[in-house]
């Protein structure tokens, strides 16, 4: 009997023993693999791309035919302007040539439709002019004071000279300010333009017609708010003459009705517009050198500016340079 019973009992004990040991390979295994699993998990998780909020803009949505009225309407609703403002020259530019001592100048700027513009510029502090600047459309003249010289030339004239001053151009300044409408027929052309974080729609406005199209304007649309940021106006053959830039537009007041020019005609499409503007404008004309950046401090529009505000007359004993005819004349 007792032979029997021995080897009942060692099966018992080995059938325990192998039990616990399984126990353990199990636990063993578990915890041995868990790490893993945390590392591939971790893996993966690292792996996955959030985007920063800060880096990611909301876009607007418009079609063609909404940019193109939200530009008309604020082209038709500018129509005088009567400003203070601070201007900077970019270093190189043929504004520094004139203010070259100045970081910046204030200075008054008056504009009225069709393209009447006076520029005038001072030194801080003392507020003497440095420039005095007017154009009616047709021709342009400029009175520098420290070289005692009296510019007048037409208009058109893009003529650029050695001379960096005799490149300034009061009109250049009307560009950026009065912008012309989009006309009824006008082939334009909308893209999209990403630019992270920015997002914009560009709205080309092209003249000529057939295979003779090219690029005349092409109007910039931020679509974080759908206002324009940027305007640039194209000569012939394709090339960049001015590449104007728009920042920090805010509401204008509207002009006291005694002050205010001409109302717009009933069916006029700025009539129920609330007037915006930008505060700081940056031109760029590759073509003459010229890059002046202008923050608007003070700001009337569609106010009444008397004609005689924008004539400029020549100083007695300056001495004057008929850009137009190319040679310079000493005035009597």
């Amino acid at each position: 009997m007792t032979s029997l019973r021995q080897p009942d009992s060692f099966s018992l004990l080995l059938h325990a023993r192998e039990k616990r040991l399984t126990r353990r390979l199990i636990k063993l295994r578990f915890t041995g693999t868990l790490p893993l699993w945390l590392a591939l998990a971790g893996c993966a998780a690292s792996q996955k791309h959030v985007a920063s909020p800060t880096s990611i803009r909301p876009a607007l949505d418009a079609d063609q035919t909404q940019l193109a009225g939200s530009y008309n309407r604020h082209a038709d609703a500018v129509r005088a302007l009567n400003a203070s403002v601070q201007m900077s020259p970019t270093a190189g530019s043929a504004y520094s040539g004139v203010i070259h001592q100045y970081h910046q100048v204030s200075g008054f700027v008056l504009a009225a439709r069709p393209a009447l513009i006076r520029v005038i510029g001072q030194a801080p502090v003392v507020a003497t002019n440095i420039f005095d600047m007017v154009s009616d459309g047709q021709t342009f003249r400029i009175f520098i004071p420290s070289k005692n010289e009296f510019l007048v030339g037409p208009t058109q004239l893009e003529r650029a000279t050695k001379n960096p001053i005799e490149n300034l151009r009061p009109q250049h300044l009307l560009d950026a300010f009065f912008w012309t409408p989009i006309r009824a027929g006008d082939p334009v052309v909308l893209e999209q333009v990403e630019a992270p974080p920015a997002r914009f729609y560009a709205l080309s406005v092209l003249r000529g017609s057939g295979s003779n199209l090219e690029i005349a304007r092409k109007i910039w649309f931020d679509r974080a708010d759908l206002r324009i940021s940027r305007i640039q106006i194209y000569g012939p053959g394709g090339r960049l003459d001015s590449d104007i830039s728009y920042a920090d537009w805010q509401e204008v007041p509207p002009a006291s009705p005694q002050d205010s020019v001409a109302p717009p005609p009933v069916n006029d499409r700025s009539a129920a517009t609330q007037l915006i503007f930008p505060r700081t404008i940056r031109v760029a004309r590759p073509q003459q050198d010229y890059q002046l950046s202008v923050a608007i401090t003070k700001l009337a529009l569609n106010t009444d500016i008397p004609a005689d505000r924008f004539s400029l007359m020549q100083p007695a004993g300056t001495e004057l340079v008929n850009l137009g005819a190319g040679q310079q004349e000493p005035q009597p």
